[in-house]
């Protein structure tokens, strides 16, 4: 970046002095100093190619299961394929997998309507961390109020707050 004749930009240096041949830098002086932005050191991040590998190998079975589905059998055995699941898996592992995911669905919200406890019951008042309200009496004489601890507010409180006198 000392040279007379560089042309700069935040993602490339171009050199156009005649000392030295032309040539396109890609990593910024900042990048090298920080680690960010050079992967050809460490090499690739291993989450970026397994989410390569698994985005190819999606794609690659959802065309198979698309041809085997889809392609007639007089097709497949012109190209020499003649060994292959039956038709009926191609209609039958999707629904199997969506009915299987509606079941886990329906299990999931049973077993939370299991777990909580009825609406009569204490417990959906009060826990071990419910901390009640302290009642001492402050002096008003103009002086500034101190914050008040944490506290929960009381169900009869809060109906009081949101609808008023119920007469």
């Amino acid at each position: 970046m000392d040279e007379p004749h560089s042309v700069s930009s935040p993602r490339r240096t171009l050199s156009l002095s005649r000392k030295k041949r032309p040539g396109v830098s890609f990593v910024d002086s900042s990048d090298r100093a920080s680690g960010f932005g050079v992967s050809g050191e460490h090499g690739p991040k291993t989450s970026e190619v397994y989410g390569f590998v698994g985005s190819i190998t999606t794609i690659a079975a959802t065309v198979l299961f698309l041809a085997w589905a889809y392609v007639p059998e007089s097709w497949l055995h012109h190209i020499g394929i003649f060994y292959y699941p039956s038709r009926y898996w191609a209609l039958a592992i999707p629904v199997y997998v969506m009915v299987t995911i509606l079941l886990a669905l329906g299990f999931y919200i049973g077993l939370n309507f299991l777990s909580t406890p009825p609406p009569t019951s204490l417990n959906t008042l009060f826990d071990e961390f419910s901390r009640e309200a302290c009642t001492s009496s402050l002096s008003t004489d103009g002086d500034e109020l101190p914050i008040e601890p944490i506290s929960d507010i009381g169900i009869d409180e809060m109906n009081r707050r949101m609808f008023g006198s119920m007469k």
